[in-house]
């Protein structure tokens, strides 16, 4: 694309923003490739993520094993898809950086589009906090993994896995702040990085197999489920959390960052369904090119979970690879550094969620939090500020209890899921009328698409409120549900207190012919 051609569709796309209500502030620095680049980084990390941490690997092998491992992956993969697709469509015919909430206030009845945006927009908010926050804190745990390779006998600290936190809250701040005008390009090397990254441990893994490789029929078709108590169907899904935790956290914040990111793509009602639409497909063979090795070359389960620092893919990958260089280059060199980046990435959808509720004033002191730096690159630095304040306080549940703060990654899920299934729904309740002159139009499937959809997602929400083992024990207890509702609970009082008087939604411009919200929720 040369300049005039730049030129021209930025003309078009910020004639098509004020039509929908907003001047344009940010600088349209990314075309599909760029966007493309970071739907590959956010896409291939959380498979990585997903199975470095205690609870997920000990939660899938209580749920069944390596068959609930693969198999709920790709079962996982493809009902997130369908949201995926139902998401694109609305996107292409409303892409703006404020989301999920606008397409709510759009497509809902004029009785009830206020509420239900102030509703999603503060889903969008929190999940947008708690996903990046989930993040930063597995990347600082994989540093705490790293270490514990060479030196086996220190057992980190709440306190001092906190303060890695910090160290890697700090240089993502650096990078999204600094060097905004960067980051598309950063996004380019990352995705190059956590390609090569996934090519390299898939090859050592099956190279080394220092502990012994297992057979195709332990590998894909292993199911155990005595260990969780529950009947094996729900067993089965109960296993597939891990699955259900990374693939539909990092999905879902793939396709917040690049709604979010809106305002500062050349030709966003054609580029962001593709990158939405492209998401889970990457992710889904990311993961399952992961995760085959891993399971062909597993070392004894009892083993890994016996690990004093509670992190065990340090030690998962110094067996199989048979020594502790191997372990450490893999975790460190690779992993660290694809954790690193996707906290940029995380962390730059945060702070656009933030600064477009606060453009709309649904967010106390939303003067300050809306305001854009030009000479940073037009970098929403206090909107940035904020989120990152409220995932440092955040993080000192941490200190008090691991359980209560793993309950965020969850939180994240329900959150985002949630926020994306209203406007689908809106939609559907109104047999989709709004979506007949979408330019990424679903057709004839669109109602199919988006059932299954919002249905999966209703599952989903349930599930992630149920503890992995029962009997049920403070320490096994699943907090999410009531991080959740604390969270309603506190959007619910400031609505009371300050939404209702000031709110006033999204600043559309009102069309007569139109139909939009004609009939939902009525």
């Amino acid at each position: 694309m040369n300049f005039k051609d730049e030129v021209n569709v930025d003309a078009v796309a910020q004639d098509s923003l004020e039509k929908l209500g907003y001047k344009q502030e940010m600088t349209r620095s990314r075309g599909l490739v760029q966007i493309l680049f970071t739907i590959v980084l956010n896409a291939m990390t959380y498979p990585l993520v997903a199975f470095g941490l205690t609870s997920p690997i000990a939660t899938s092998l209580i749920g069944g094993g390596p068959a609930v491992m693969i198999w709920g992956w790709i079962l996982v993969s493809v009902l997130t898809q369908t949201l995926a697709l139902s998401l694109a469509e609305i996107c292409s015919k409303y892409p703006t950086s404020a989301g999920t909430y606008y397409w709510c206030y759009r497509l809902a009845s004029p009785r009830t589009r206020l509420l239900c945006s102030w509703i999603n927009g503060w889903l969008t908010v929190v999940g947008g906090w708690t996903v990046d926050l989930s993040v930063k804190f597995a990347t600082a745990q994989l540093v705490v993994a790293g270490v514990g390779i060479y030196y086996s006998e220190w057992d980190a600290t709440a306190l001092q896995t906190y303060v890695i936190f910090l160290g890697v809250t700090a240089i993502a701040g650096i990078f999204c702040i600094f060097f905004n005008r960067l980051l598309p390009t950063i996004d380019i090397i990352c995705a190059c990085w956590t390609g090569l990254g996934i090519i390299v441990i898939s090859i050592c893994l099956l190279s080394k197999a220092a502990v012994g490789r297992h057979p195709a029929s332990f590998a894909l078709g292993n199911f155990d489920p005595s260990f969780s108590g529950w009947t094996p169907g729900w067993s089965f899904f109960i296993g597939t959390l891990p699955e259900l935790n990374h693939v539909s956290a990092y999905t879902f914040s793939s396709i917040g960052m690049i709604t979010h990111m809106a305002e500062e793509v050349y030709n966003p009602s054609e580029i962001l369904p593709k990158a939405i639409t492209w998401s889970v497909p990457i992710g889904s063979l990311t993961g399952v090119l992961f995760l085959l090795p891993i399971l062909f070359t597993l070392p004894d389960v009892n083993t890994l979970l016996q690990v004093s620092s509670g992190q065990p893919i340090g030690v998962m990958f110094t067996l199989i690879m048979g020594s502790r260089a191997g372990g450490f280059g893999l975790v460190s060199v690779h992993l660290f550094g694809i954790g690193m980046f996707c906290s940029m990435s995380t962390s730059c959808a945060g702070s656009r969620a933030t600064w477009a509720f606060a453009r709309d004033k649904a967010i106390p002191f939303h003067r300050r939090f809306s305001k854009i730096d030009p000479s940073l690159g037009d970098v929403p630095v206090n909107a940035y500020a904020l989120s990152t304040a409220i995932q440092v306080l955040l993080g000192l549940v941490y200190l008090g209890s691991s359980a209560a703060f793993n309950a965020f990654a969850g939180v994240a899920v329900m959150c985002l899921g949630a926020s994306y299934a209203m406007p689908i729904a809106i939609s559907l309740m109104d047999a989709r009328r709004d979506m007949h002159d979408a330019p990424f139009n679903l057709g004839s499937f669109g109602t199919v698409i988006n059932a299954v959809a919002v249905l999966w997602i209703m599952f989903v929400t349930v599930l992630f409120s149920m503890p992995a083992v029962i009997p049920v024990t403070r320490w096994s207890m699943n907090y999410a549900s009531v991080v959740f509702w604390g969270f309603g609970v506190i959007s619910a009082a400031w609505y009371m207190i300050n939404g209702q008087f000031y709110y006033r939604g999204p600043p559309i411009q009102e069309e007569p012919t139109s139909s939009s919200g004609s009939s939902a929720l009525n």
